[in-house]
């Protein structure tokens, strides 16, 4: 569980890192060519004819990711085979149904949380870059449709109640074992009227109405299904408001605390509603929880930059001018990021990547060029220009930093090295992840115990002998360097959220900058 927000990180054998301070301000996998798996599964990764990185083969690899952290009953033609089924009896100690759903990072407890955030960016790839994704549309789709099956199950099971975690985080984090061995407690948390959890609960709005829009032409009434349960997720959070850790106990909060309190996801929730429904109610609402707070980053914890990018498409792409304060907003938080700016409060090591965090980095990273890539995209449509006091920014300063920090990622940086698993000639090797650490079930049947995962595997310097392919690590520190330990979780642990905003910004560059 890779946490690290404009709040925090998580960690390996503990939750020391969760709890830390912020560090400042088609349901499966749908692979149909069987030279398009073996061709993502065999760690190719190269440089397009440009002279950038293959952000197509980038983009397969990231969605691909998404397999080897699936929870529950996996497909038949599930492509990543060195995982197997888990957690299926997930929810019967509540007596309800949550199998299904994603591991967050290296641990095996499904946080609702995060995975809500997963799920609305991995939607709002497909919506605003699918059309560059080619026949991976399907497959980013499929990954979104894993994460929505779950969170649906989970608002819908119990009136009045939203699931929102499976598993004992501190038991499972004494542990270093396969989600398929897992034998540490698969506890129960919701959040109800009497429990409190706006920020779960907004962005579990967010990310039903998200892929209720994704599946709108494919699925109607699945889509209708989503959009539905977002709705009455979206009145639990409002008529009882408050911050999930403080309600449901368990130290599960402590591992994913929404340091930046919950009105972002009120925000971030109604935004997504507005957009899915056309419904006119939800700007006076966005008004009273919209706030000047400036952000320098976006995260599975802080909404308020991401929130304000997506009510920007309205304001630019519609010339609705009664969104103009959040596309102002939006573009101040460019100004806080972009390098030259007068107003600029982010730092960049000297090989030039976006640096905020020394916990799990590559997620502020991923984030912000997410957005970077999706604002150049309403600013080349609408013809916009804006300016960071003296410094003029267009749609193609905003494309040109999103470029230079997904290349970074890919390996173009002081190390040489790719901190995508499976792409390009060199990339971390023993990554903070059980299931990719430890022998597969078809290699290795027999159990392997909670402290026998640690004694044989996890401090072994041997490589990791199941590669997770396309799975984005931590990061470096600030000094761009990257010691590839599995023992440092704060670099070396993959996680879904910082996946999910990759696949759209690896989208957006594939069409801008195609192979020839």
């Amino acid at each position: 569980m890779a946490m690290s927000s404009a709040s925090s990180s998580r960690a390996p054998l503990a939750a020391r890192a969760r709890k830390m301070p912020p560090p400042s301000s088609s349901r499966c996998l749908v692979l149909t060519v069987a030279s398009v798996v073996v061709s993502l599964l065999s760690g190719s990764g190269h440089v397009a004819a440009g002279g950038h990185p293959d952000y197509a083969d980038a983009l397969g690899k990231a969605i691909l990711f998404f397999q080897g952290q699936r929870s529950g009953q996996l497909p038949p033609d599930q492509a990543v085979t060195w995982r197997s089924n888990s957690g299926l009896s997930d929810g019967s100690a509540a007596n309800v149904d949550l199998t299904g759903g994603y591991y967050d990072g290296g641990d095996n407890v499904k946080f609702g949380f995060p995975m809500a955030f997963t799920t609305t960016m991995l939607s709002w790839s497909v919506l605003e870059h699918g059309g560059k994704m080619k026949a991976r549309v399907h497959d980013a789709r499929a990954a979104v449709r894993w994460g929505a099956d779950y969170l649906l199950k989970a608002a819908t099971q119990t009136p009045g109640t939203l699931y929102v975690g499976v598993g004992d985080p501190d038991a499972d984090h004494r542990c270093w074992e396969r989600p398929e061995d897992m034998d540490t407690p698969r506890s129960v948390y919701a959040v109800s009227a009497s429990a409190p959890g706006s920020d779960v609960a907004g962005e579990t709005v967010a990310a039903l109405a998200a892929a209720s829009m994704v599946f709108r032409a494919a699925d109607r009434a699945y889509s209708r299904r989503l959009l539905a349960a977002a709705r009455g997720v979206m009145e639990l959070a409002v008529r009882s408001q408050g911050k999930y850790s403080d309600s449901i106990g368990g130290d599960i909060g402590a591992y994913y605390q929404s340091y930046s309190g919950y009105k972002d996801e009120l925000l971030w929730g109604s935004a997504w509603l507005l957009w899915a429904t056309k419904n006119s109610s939800y700007l006076g609402y966005l008004y009273s929880l919209g706030d000047n707070d400036g952000v320098d980053m976006f995260s599975w914890d802080n909404k308020l930059a991401g929130a304000r990018v997506l009510l920007s498409r309205r304001a630019l792409v519609n010339g609705d001018k009664t969104l103009e304060p959040f596309r102002q907003q939006a573009e101040d938080f460019f100004c806080r990021i972009l390098p030259g700016s007068p107003s600029s409060t982010t730092r960049y090591t000297a090989g030039g990547l976006m640096h905020k965090s020394g916990n799990a980095n590559l997620q502020y990273v991923a984030s912000a060029s997410f957005l970077l890539a999706t604002y150049a995209k309403y600013m080349a449509v609408s013809k916009h220009t804006f300016s960071c006091q003296s410094l003029p920014v267009t749609a193609k300063s905003l494309r040109a930093l999103a470029k230079k920090q997904v290349d970074y990622i890919l390996g173009a940086n002081p190390q040489g090295m790719s901190y995508m698993v499976g792409f390009g000639a060199r990339w971390p090797q023993r990554i903070h992840h059980r299931a990719s650490s430890l022998p597969s079930v078809a290699s290795h049947p027999a159990h392997i115990g909670c402290q026998e995962g640690y004694q044989s595997y996890f401090y072994s310097g041997a490589a990791n002998p199941n590669v997770h392919t396309g799975a984005v690590v931590g990061g470096p520190d600030e000094n761009d360097a990257f010691p590839d330990d599995r023992g440092d979780y704060a670099r070396s642990e993959p996680t879904t959220y910082t996946n999910a905003p990759l696949v759209g910004c690896l989208a957006y560059l594939a069409g801008a900058y195609r192979a020839s």
